[in-house]
């Protein structure tokens, strides 16, 4: 297991301390299954490392290993976790997991093999962990890593002050005394906030030049569609080009009201398949699928309306982005990740038919707009906001937009 020592203290190394995500507090790491799941470039290896080198710090009982890792050509998981426990090895971490056969009956067989041992891994967001060819929910933990927030976007690469998320609550009712604190320590928030819209979701965007970053999204999006997709769903060549085509289609013009039978047409594919293609592009947070207020959902229900998953999509894809769908993709794509950072989500975002998003557990309509935008579209509500850009101060159910960046 040389090889794998190796590989474990050349890549702890080069991890920093100088920032942790806000995963970090959040994960019970006394359990002794974990996984962390995320769309690639959001820093699940990353956290993992810094738990490892600067929280654990039981190195000589920790192995990080990746499940691509060439070791893996001529030897299996369980084998390597035996050789691990019987060198005195407690802590196993386990990366990109997706990339690995038959993943969960061996994480099934170390877990009630080795009950000293514990194991974190990570995951695609792709990867239906709990329809694996072992059950693990008995066993398991599971977290999701979204991109960053706009808060975090601010304290990685501004110094900013470290602040708890605002609640959606205090959004609504008392938002002043949060937006003067943050005022006080970034005077004008608007400029960042549309430099964060363009290319800081990602963590790895800090301290590169905003080229090099869309070009790191364009290829991101290749490798989820031509790599994880092809691994998890056995998809081909030809697949791919048409999952990237449909993409293409939607980004052309989000929000994206779909036409399941035209899209099947262009892309010489059943109803079926387009359904099942774009809760895939979902589940790669690549869009997010909208249903109308009042539907359930269903794999093969059609989604009332498309956004791509996050502000950095529009622009990569589209060098001139619409602002006025720049917006609501932010809104939309705060909204579910504060909503889902628990690992479950703990509130519903729909279509309305007056407004552009309703939030059924709080009975919430939100009107998405610029800094001119009035409540006249949505005043008959019983309970809305209009989330405004361009303002750095809200007055009564008029909120900043940039706000929403503060609720993770």
């Amino acid at each position: 297991m040389e090889d794998l020592y190796e590989y474990h203290d050349n890549i702890l190394r080069s991890v920093s301390n100088r920032y942790f995500r806000f995963l970090m507090d959040k994960v019970d790491w006394s359990q002794r299954l974990i996984a962390i799941k995320g769309a690639r470039g959001v820093g699940k290896t990353t956290l993992i490392l810094q738990y490892l080198k600067f929280v654990l710090k039981n190195v000589d009982a920790s192995l990080y290993i990746t499940a691509d890792h060439y070791w893996f050509y001529t030897n299996n998981l369980v084998q390597t976790a035996d050789l691990f426990y019987k060198n005195g090895g407690r802590y196993l971490f386990i990366d990109e997991v997706h990339k690995y056969p038959n993943w969960s009956t061996e994480i099934k067989n170390i877990y009630d093999g080795y009950p000293e041992l514990k194991i974190v891994f990570t995951s695609s967001s792709i990867l239906d962990i709990y329809k694996g060819e072992a059950d693990l929910s008995r066993r398991l933990i599971t977290y999701e890593l979204p991109g960053l927030s706009f808060r975090e976007y601010l304290e990685m690469n501004h110094s900013f002050k470290k602040l708890p998320p605002i609640t959606l609550e205090a959004i609504q009712y008392h938002s002043r005394e949060y937006i003067n604190t943050v005022l006080e320590e970034i005077r004008h928030p608007l400029p960042l906030f549309k430099s964060y819209l363009k290319t800081g979701y990602f963590p790895f965007s800090t301290n590169e030049k905003e080229e090099s970053t869309l070009k790191k999204l364009n290829q991101i999006v290749n490798t989820i569609i031509e790599t994880d997709l092809a691994i998890m769903q056995g998809f081909d060549v030809k697949t791919a080009f048409k999952i990237k085509k449909l993409l293409g289609v939607i980004a052309e013009s989000v929000p994206f009201k779909p036409n399941i039978t035209a899209l099947s047409r262009k892309l010489d594919v059943s109803r079926d398949t387009v359904y099942h293609w774009l809760v895939l592009l979902e589940k790669a947070r690549l869009v997010n699928l909208l249903m109308a207020k009042g539907k359930g959902v269903s794999t093969l229900q059609k989604p009332d309306k498309l956004f791509l998953e996050n502000t950095n999509w529009n622009y990569s894809f589209r060098s001139q982005a619409n602002i006025g769908s720049i917006r609501e993709t932010f809104l939309l794509s705060q909204l579910l990740n504060a909503a889902s950072v628990d690992g479950k989500a703990n509130f519903q975002i729909k279509l309305p038919e007056t407004g552009d998003f309703y939030i059924e557990e709080y009975d919430l309509t939100v009107e998405v707009g610029g800094k001119s935008k009035t409540s006249k579209q949505v005043k008959n509500e019983n309970n809305f906001l209009v989330a405004a850009d361009d303002i750095e101060m809200g007055r009564g159910n008029k909120v900043p937009l940039w706000l929403f960046g503060f609720l993770y």
